[in-house]
């Protein structure tokens, strides 16, 4: 702490800065606040009954209506002293319903009872704290402030300057110690009320974490529904569109190449120049049409969707999908890029002679295992493609674990929740 900091410190405490007679007003404003709902509980005023258990019974029972009558209007109360003097908003935690049944849901409620244990217990003990700030006030001012009224006292009395100076002027040193301590005092209250405020009279803390973590996923889930959405309109509009508009392209230019033989042999070179560029731009397009959501997927599912890329590899594959029942389209659709892109990093890097897919559905998980016996070391931190696919798995809460020593093998596994 700086020097400038602790002077800015303790001039806000000095006893006739705003910022002292602040605190102290509001540690004293909550004094009948905090005094209210003990007072209410502890006031034995069924002793006056007749010695009758059920009219002894049936007062504790308004007595205990009125008090949880009482507490909102308390509670409130609370809130708005901390907005008015300190600027402090606390939110209100959830209404309470009314009725019966209500009042049963309430009793079961966290929310109440850390009220309860405000207003029976922190209150009091603040309550205390905030009289003993005002006895610092009264007494260190009343001592402070002795020899203005000593010449008033008879010589008799123990605080009579002519007869008992010294311990006047001790006395009058401890009274101006006791308004030194006051505003510290009052500051010290004020943030345990403040605290104390926040803590349990607000929302609870964990359960608000807890609800905003709910609104992010669900955030996150309707963000990768609307991706994966967006890629199948994407693959659509490829496949009916852009595509049909190529396969019409090669099929003009294919017949052109057959049926017109009668031209200059450089026409007839960019012909069928134009047309094995057509076929390869379709041949391309069909990957990327794969890439972005294979139709295949939505249609049958996993088992003929790996069932495609399998064939295609140049490896032998042994895959085995046991999924009796689907997955979310999305985890679906994470799931078959996941063994793709293996698949492709196995073929590309891995100089393997064989991979072995598993696909099984484990409750609420979906499971994916690609092993191969190629030389090892890979690893996602690389930047390779494995980065990427990580990525996508932690975008479904899934887990990514891969295991894979220099000299092989590698064993890629990939956890998916199976709804999101």
């Amino acid at each position: 702490m700086t020097s400038g900091t602790l002077l800015r410190r303790t001039g806000a405490h000095a006893p006739w800065s705003p910022t002292a007679w602040r605190d102290t007003a509001f540690a004293v404003s909550g004094v009948p606040l905090h005094l209210a709902l003990p007072a209410l509980l502890v006031l034995p005023w069924w002793v006056w009954l007749p010695f009758d258990p059920f009219l002894i019974t049936f007062y504790l029972a308004v007595q205990a209506g009125a008090a949880l009558w009482l507490l909102p209007a308390l509670t409130r109360a609370h809130r708005e002293r901390c907005w008015a003097m300190l600027g402090l908003d606390v939110p209100a935690p959830p209404d309470r319903p009314g009725g019966f049944r209500g009042l049963a849901r309430a009793l079961r409620s966290d929310d109440l009872w850390r009220e309860v244990r405000y207003h029976l217990v922190t209150g009091p003990l603040l309550a205390c704290g905030a009289l003993a700030v005002l006895g610092c006030w009264a007494v260190g001012a009343a001592l402070a402030t002795l020899a203005l009224y000593a010449w008033a006292l008879p010589d008799a009395s123990a605080l009579s300057l002519n007869t008992h100076a010294v311990r006047a002027g001790l006395l009058n040193a401890f009274g101006v110690l006791l308004l030194l301590a006051a505003p510290w005092a009052a500051a010290a209250v004020r943030d345990l009320d403040r605290r104390a405020v926040e803590r349990l009279l607000g929302p609870d803390r964990a359960k608000e974490l807890e609800r905003r973590v709910e609104d992010l996923a669900e955030k996150r889930a309707e963000v990768v529904d609307a991706a994966d959405l967006e890629r199948r309109r994407i693959e659509r509009d490829l496949h009916d569109g852009t595509q049909q508009r190529l396969v019409s392209l090669a099929l003009n230019l294919g017949l052109a190449r057959e049926t017109l033989t009668d031209v200059p042999d450089p026409a007839m070179k960019v012909i069928v120049e134009a047309h094995e560029e057509v076929k390869e731009a379709l041949t391309e397009l069909r990957h990327l049409i794969r890439g972005l959501h294979p139709p295949v997927l939505e249609d049958r599912g996993l088992d003929a969707a790996l069932s495609g890329i399998a064939a295609r590899v140049p490896l032998p594959v042994r895959l085995r999908v046991r999924v009796p029942e689907r997955a979310s389209s999305t985890v679906e659709a994470v799931a078959y890029f996941v063994v793709s892109e293996a698949l492709t990093n196995v073929v590309k890097h891995a100089r393997a002679t064989g991979v072995d897919v598993t696909v099984v559905r484990d409750g609420h998980t979906l499971r994916v295992t690609v092993a191969d016996d190629g030389v090892g070391g890979a690893d996602p931190a690389g930047g390779s493609g494995l980065a990427g696919l990580a990525r996508r798995v932690r975008s479904v809460d899934g887990v990514f674990r891969i295991v894979s020593p220099a000299g092989g093998p590698t064993t890629l596994t990939v956890e998916l929740p199976c709804a999101l």
